[in-house]
């Protein structure tokens, strides 16, 4: 059963969603569905074809950025959300196994953004204490000292969108 966790009003994660959680998001208002969940990483999740299906069959947006566990802060992952959550108006659900990594990239890409403090409350507020991941999202924050100013972000899209 879908039991989102709000982030912001317009974002909020989930565990892995089975077939009927796509209608439920549907119901919810939700108008896009990120699946940060590798193919194959949890044996009993939908496949990201499967996911797209039946995002589709609910008249749902779903896009697939495949994160493995130790990718949560990389460049390609956190740019691509950040286009995304530019991108979308919202509400945007992102999934993967428990949860928490959507969380962590969200706070990476929002991190770009906005302040580090920010971040963390939203994340405390939502039931994530994640204040270890402090010198990581000050890093995002300052990505630009050490990256240069182009993230990539420009207008390339963020990922493979299926429009519902």
């Amino acid at each position: 059963m879908l039991a989102p966790v709000a982030i912001t009003e317009t974002f909020a994660i989930a565990k892995s969603l089975s077939r009927d959680d796509y209608a439920q998001a549907a119901k919810l208002g939700f108008g896009m569905v990120v699946s940060l969940l590798p193919d194959g990483e949890k044996p009993d999740a939908l496949t990201s074809a499967q996911a797209m299906q039946a995002a589709t069959e609910a008249g749902v947006a779903f896009v697939h950025v495949p994160t493995a566990t130790y990718e949560v802060f990389a460049d390609e992952t956190v740019s691509a959300l950040r286009r995304i959550l530019a991108q979308t108006p919202g509400p945007i659900l992102a999934m993967c196994s428990s949860g928490q990594r959507a969380a962590i990239v969200w706070a990476a890409a929002t991190a770009r953004t906005a302040p580090v403090g920010y971040v963390l409350d939203k994340l405390a507020k939502a039931g994530f204490d994640l204040a270890f991941l402090r010198d990581d999202l000050e890093a995002q924050a300052h990505r630009e000292t050490w990256q240069g100013t182009d993230d990539g972000f420009g207008d390339q899209p963020a990922a493979t969108l299926v429009a519902a």
